[in-house]
Formats: structure tokens, sequence, C-alpha cells
């Protein structure tokens, strides 16, 4: 994968004006969160750290054993203070609406990506086979497991999906947020996604 060219984020803001530096960016799995968080770090300089890695605990096969809530709220709470401190900001890449509330307050920007299905479920199945490869296929230890996520992660626009990341829960989530928000195509290049990002960012340095 190339590297994305990116535009000139060094212009300078209005005297007294700052970019956000604490950003939350989600959206549903497949959308493109991850990639916009490791690009957003490079260009921001500041540290990005996924939720899933505090959400799960690390098992083989992954993804099976939920951390408790107080668990992940109390390791990553240090662990963005730390970044606070070291690289004057920090980026939460993942969804974290029904359990992260404790950090709302810390957050100064949200970005939500917004992908189509066809492309997030293409994204999807070629991300597990990197990540499992013949695991995943049928006979293979994970393959009831990757089809079960799979299954899941399609019915994202679903209206009755009750469990799990789904469009109403985060729009819900949306309109209580008391910060600005980037809503941004997750279907366009990555070069295109991260400007986007970053242009959001200026915009409201500005304001």
């Amino acid at each position: 994968m190339t590297t994305p060219q990116l535009r000139n984020i060094n212009a300078k803001c209005p005297p007294g004006n700052t970019r956000a530096s604490r950003l939350h960016i989600l959206g549903a799995s497949g959308s493109g969160v991850t990639t916009l968080g490791s690009n957003l770090s490079k260009a921001l300089s500041v540290p990005v750290f996924d939720v899933d890695d505090y959400y799960w605990i690390l098992t083989d096969p992954p993804f099976t054993t939920k951390r408790p809530i107080p668990d992940r709220i109390s390791i990553l709470k240090p662990v963005l203070a730390r970044a606070q401190e070291e690289h004057g900001g920090w980026i939460l890449a993942g969804s974290m609406c029904s359990w992260g509330e404790v950090f709302d307050g810390d957050v100064e920007h949200v970005i939500f990506v917004d992908t189509s299905t066809e492309v997030r479920m293409k994204r999807l199945g070629e991300r597990e086979y990197r990540r499992h490869g013949e695991r995943i296929r049928e006979g293979g230890d994970m393959y009831e497991e990757s089809t079960a996520f799979l299954k899941w992660a399609e019915r994202y626009e679903d209206p009755t999906l009750d469990e799990g990341r789904s469009r109403r829960m985060h729009e819900e989530w949306l309109k209580k947020v008391k910060v600005p928000v980037t809503r941004l195509d997750g279907d366009v290049e990555e070069s295109v996604l991260i400007n986007g990002a970053l242009e959001g960012l200026e915009r409201e340095a500005k304001v």
C-alpha cells in the first residue's frame, strides 16, 4: 500500500485557536477507522489507540472474551493520560458508545466514518483471511466464528440489531456529542479520507 499524499497541515490557525488534539474516530466494522487513525497519528504526531485492544482479552482464537468494563477503563485511562503528557494528545480508534462515556469529556473532536456495506464487507473478508488464513475456511477452527462475525457486521444498517455496533446506536450517540463532529465518506480513496479529516479539524480550529 502506498503512503497517502497529505495536504499541508502546517498552516497556522488564527491567534488563540488550536487544532483539536484528542480525537475519537468511529464507524462500522470495516469502515476504515483503524487506517484513518493510523494516518492521522502520523499527520498530527500523536499516538493512536485501537479500542479493540482494550475491549477484548488476548485469546486464541481472538475476539472471544470481553474484558470487563471497569478493567477496560482502568487500563485505558492512564494510557491516555501518559499520551497527553508526552505527546500533547491522542487518538481513539473504534466504537465505545456503550461503555466509554467516562472519556467523553476528554475528547475534543469526533470523526464518524460512513462506509457502504459493499465496501465494508469486501474489506472485512480480505482482512479476515489476511489475519487468520485457512483457519476461517470451511473445516478450519475459526470458520464458525468468522462466518458469524461477517454476518453480524453485514447487519450494521439493520434497525433491529440490538447487539454491538449498529447505525442506529451510532446515530443516537452522535446526537448527544458535545464536541464538533466531522462526517466522512469511507468509500473514497485513503488519501482523500485523511485529507478530509484534516480539513475538518482545521475548519473547526478556525471557528
